[in-house]
This record gives structure tokens, sequence and C-alpha cells, in this order.
């Protein structure tokens, strides 16, 4: 059996690449081929487009790949979404598709744009949303570079963003959002519906989420009097919920938790005060639930 999987080519490559590796795959690129070696005989990669990825799933060039909802949409695939995976090029969110304009246009909601040029790569969902609001515009592909395209080429953009600064440094303002989208993992039927195919699948989503779930968190584990439990708890996170162990001396626990990294430099002062002893801060791969 192998699965043959696509890993998306372009912005979401280096990403994607880091967090097979957190889920304990080492994919390794050659420059040269769109073929990467994946430490895994089951498994065969290929770099796809995430453009163009859910149509090569669907015609079953691949089984299964990595590719954003938003794409899903616009080849109108027919795919089987297994997993949500949510991370992007620079976060570990969703990013919006959104209708941007010149700073000084005049252009104010969708209903302002009737005859009017957008200049976009994401062109049937673009046009599925003008006929939503019954606007008749003219949509036109984007080969690349749209944000410098208003006002001269095009009236308005559809375009992607995370956070907006690229927008913003282009001198454009955000009118209203199309969509959100965020990576899905998606499979061909067929693929699917191969009980071995399944397994694989469902293991590689197991650990993709499992790396995705401990990204920005770390473990904390500490030595405390149980005199001091209640004082050293009432310093953790209330929703988590620390491992506590007895160790040799009666008197004595260890206490093992997980936390945001960003919070750490915050909380060991305080687990320090509250008399907890011998803290270790460790990085983590995977959280699988």
């Amino acid at each position: 059996m192998k699965l043959k999987l696509g890993i998306p080519k372009g912005s979401l490559q280096e990403a994607s690449l880091q967090l097979f590796k957190r889920a304990g795959y080492e994919i390794t690129v050659n420059p040269r081929s769109y073929f990467p070696h994946i430490d895994d005989e089951e498994i065969e990669c290929m770099l796809i487009r995430a453009q163009e990825m859910a149509r090569y799933v669907e015609d079953r060039v691949l089984d299964a790949g990595l590719t954003g909802k938003d794409w899903i949409l616009e080849n109108e695939a027919d795919v089987v979404e297994i997993a949500d995976l949510v991370y992007a090029k620079q976060t570990l969110g969703k990013v919006r598709w959104v209708l941007a304009v010149p700073e000084n246009s005049t252009i104010r909601s969708v209903k302002d744009l009737e005859g009017k040029t957008i200049a976009t790569e994401l062109v049937r969902v673009t046009q599925n949303y003008l006929a939503r609001n019954g606007v008749r515009a003219k949509v036109e592909f984007s080969w690349g570079a749209t944000e410098v395209k208003p006002p001269v080429l095009a009236d308005a953009i559809v375009e992607v963003t995370e956070t907006g600064s690229s927008l913003r440094a282009n001198g454009l303002r955000i009118v209203e959002t199309l969509m959100e989208s965020n990576t899905k993992f998606i499979a061909n039927h067929m693929a699917w519906d191969d009980a071995a195919k399944r397994q694989k699948l469902e293991t590689l989503i197991m650990l993709l989420k499992g790396a995705i779930e401990a990204s920005g968190k770390v473990g904390l584990m500490m030595n405390v009097r149980r005199q001091d439990l209640d004082a050293v708890l009432g310093v953790l996170p209330a929703l988590k919920r620390p491992t506590i162990s007895d160790l040799t001396e009666s008197d004595w626990v260890a206490v093992n938790t997980v936390i945001e990294e960003k919070t750490v430099r915050e909380i060991i002062p305080r687990l320090k005060a509250a008399n907890a002893q011998g803290i270790v801060e460790y990085p983590l791969n995977k959280i699988v639930m």
C-alpha cells in the first residue's frame, strides 16, 4: 500500500513541512524535484500548488492532500474533507478572503461594485458572491501582485489576508469579508473507502492535530510539599488539570501540567513564591487528546 499524498507548494509549503516534522515525519525537499522524500515507506509525497490540489485529489492522481477550503470551493471539487487543520503561512489561524479598494475609493459595500472590475485569483467564489448579492461586475483572474492593481487595472480586488498588513501597506482598505478559510486534509472517495489507506490517513490526522494542539504550549513539572499543594494549584490555569503523583517521600508530590508558553514567565515566579521546587519547563511536539 502506497498513499499518494499532496503537500501544498508555495506559501503553505514551509508551514506544512514544519507541521509534519512536529508530527514525527521528516520530509526532505529537493529544489529540482516535485517528489520530496518522506521517512515513511507507505507514503509517497508530491508538491502541488494548493490552488490545484483538490482537482488532483478528486481525479485520483493523489489519494489525499492538504489545501484550503477556499480552493475546494473554487474548484467545486467532490472530495472527502477529512479534517480541519487550522494553520496558515504566518499564524495558527484562519485566513480571510476580503473585498478591498483604495483608501479614497467611493466603494463602501458590495452593492457599489455594479459595472466595476474586480481582480482576484478566486474567480468562481467571487462571481458566486456577486450573484448572491445581485451585483453584475467583471471578475478578472489575477496572476499575482493583486494588491497593486487598483485603481488603474481594477476598481477593487478580492484577496486573501491573515493580518491585513499587506493591504494597508498598499493603500487599500477592506470593505467586506467574502469567506474565512483554513487548511483542510482531503481525500478522494476511493482512497477513503480503502480500509488500509483510511487507517493510514486517520493516523496521519491524529499526529498532525496533536502537533497543532501542542503549538504554543509547554510542559511544566515541579515538586511540591503536600502542605503547599493548594497554593501551587491556585497559581496554575484553572482550565488545566495537572497530574499529581506521589513521590518516595510521603510529604512530597510531583505536579505535571501543560500551559501556554507565553504565560510561563509570569507563572514560574508565582510558583516559586508558592514554594514549588525543582521547576522544569520542557517543549512539546504533540498533544493527542
